[in-house]
């Protein structure tokens, strides 16, 4: 068996099936809005692409085909990354500050009579987001030797994303035992009001026989 011959496929393999972008084709209704979610940890680098599917090729679309665009992270801070007004297309390209979800929108204008555009759009993160054909030219490397420093790259990126997932998870449990302390007290500042309530009712009855003198 030979190998060497068979390494640069299996690495392909490999970066074939670790992917880290989403690319998608969705139809837009004038007037109506679309969101689209993605989950990136900090220092991650993004890349995002987005145009209109022009159904008569050849011909310019109209401006009731044209789209307002816009690419920020829901978070505390709320940071716009991009902002676009009535464009047939367009790219994005930025390194995440903080984890959290960054969200694309896209809203189509009203119109009368009503019309759909198809909105091709394609979103990389991570690995998938670097320029490997500048890395290539400026190394000046041959394939295979690409192909491993793109396998290094996922590697790497794995594993801060076992990192990051990690502290997501303590994050939830460290909610989880706040949530079930203020269970544990919430059930017991009840049980201690109910006690009391009866109490009281007891007490109650009690002076009302004796007033009565049925005791």
């Amino acid at each position: 068996m030979n190998c060497p011959k068979l390494a640069p496929i299996f690495v392909i393999l490999i970066l074939g099936f670790i992917q880290f972008s989403q690319s998608l084709r969705f139809d837009l209704q004038s007037g109506h809005t679309k969101c689209i979610s993605e989950d990136i940890k900090s220092n991650s680098m993004t890349v995002g692409k987005y145009h209109i599917v022009n159904p008569n090729d050849g011909t310019p679309l109209p401006d009731s085909h044209k789209l307002t665009v816009r690419v920020w992270v829901t978070s505390a801070y709320g940071n716009n990354y991009h902002t676009a007004d009535k464009v047939e297309s367009g790219q994005y390209a930025f390194t995440a500050v903080e984890a959290g979800d960054y969200m694309a929108c896209f809203w189509s204008a009203e119109h009368n009579p009503p019309t759909t555009v198809t909105v091709d759009f394609d979103w990389k993160t991570g690995v998938a987001a670097k320029d490997w054909g500048s890395v290539a030219k400026k190394g000046s490397i041959d394939v295979m030797e690409l192909e491993l420093k793109k396998l290094l790259d996922t590697i790497n990126s794995i594993h801060e994303e076992m990192f990051y997932l990690r502290d997501r998870e303590e994050e939830m449990q460290a909610l989880n035992r706040s949530t079930n302390s203020r269970m544990y007290w919430l059930s017991f500042l009840s049980l201690v009001i109910c006690l009391s309530v009866a109490g009281l009712q007891v007490w109650h009855l009690k002076t009302f026989f004796e007033r009565k003198k049925l005791l």
